[in-house]
């Protein structure tokens, strides 16, 4: 606890080009493009697959394997690839990271849909688009935002490696703690990417409560 007071009472951390309020932008920022391309990968893939049926067994297995490749490992590669002058490799393996979650839900929500319900809304004389975002989308959102928000907490928690890089963001302190032996700074910089994740699933938790009807809700 005292680690943490020293942390958080330090007024040169609430300051200057490596203050907190710095660093959590970074950190944002690293995690929410991430995560954005992410979604915009993964989540019309999913509904198209999940839709037509078609490629669904590659995107699956696809989305599997790639939740295996260690993310530590994928950052050192690019990394040699690539160097260290841009964000790119921060940002490819976070993206790698997010899609899987993001995809299989997504999937796995619009295949879920009850079969009826699809039956009936191509009755009532809607086709392919309409019925996917009129009948499917709104009865799958539950499990969609259920992807989403575990891709989200997932890059948060793990753009800490950005620093690695020897780029910004929360993971700054963690590793340049770990270097100097500031205990504090360590303690401080997992509290605050502990914090964020908690943020993120709080906010994931209201976005449902607003977009899904309660009968949906109930329905997973």
């Amino acid at each position: 606890m005292s680690w943490l007071i020293d942390f958080f009472g330090n007024a040169a951390n609430w300051s200057g080009p490596y203050g907190i309020p710095v660093r959590l932008l970074e950190h944002l920022e690293f995690s929410g493009v991430a995560f954005l391309i992410a979604a915009l990968i993964a989540v019309p893939l999913g509904m198209l697959t999940g839709h037509t049926g078609r490629g669904a067994l590659i995107v699956v297995v696809s989305a599997n394997a790639a939740r295996a490749l260690p993310t530590l490992g994928l950052l050192v590669l690019v990394v040699l690839l690539a160097g260290v002058g841009t964000a790119a490799p921060v940002l490819i393996p976070l993206i790698v990271l997010a899609v899987p979650p993001i995809l299989v839900n997504t999937y796995e929500g619009i295949r879920g849909v009850d079969p009826d319900l699809r039956d009936a809304a191509y009755g009532m004389g809607l086709r392919g688009r309409q019925v996917l975002f009129r009948a499917l989308v709104p009865v799958a959102l539950p499990l969609i935002l259920l992807g989403l928000r575990l891709a989200a907490i997932q890059v948060v928690s793990t753009a800490t490696i950005a620093a690695f890089v020897g780029l910004g963001g929360l993971g700054r302190f963690i590793i340049d703690g770990i270097a100097t032996k500031t205990y504090a700074d360590v303690i401080g910089g997992a509290v605050l990417v502990a914090a964020l994740a908690l943020a993120v699933q709080l906010g994931f938790t209201l976005l449902q409560r607003v977009t899904v009807s309660p009968g949906v809700r109930n329905l997973w």
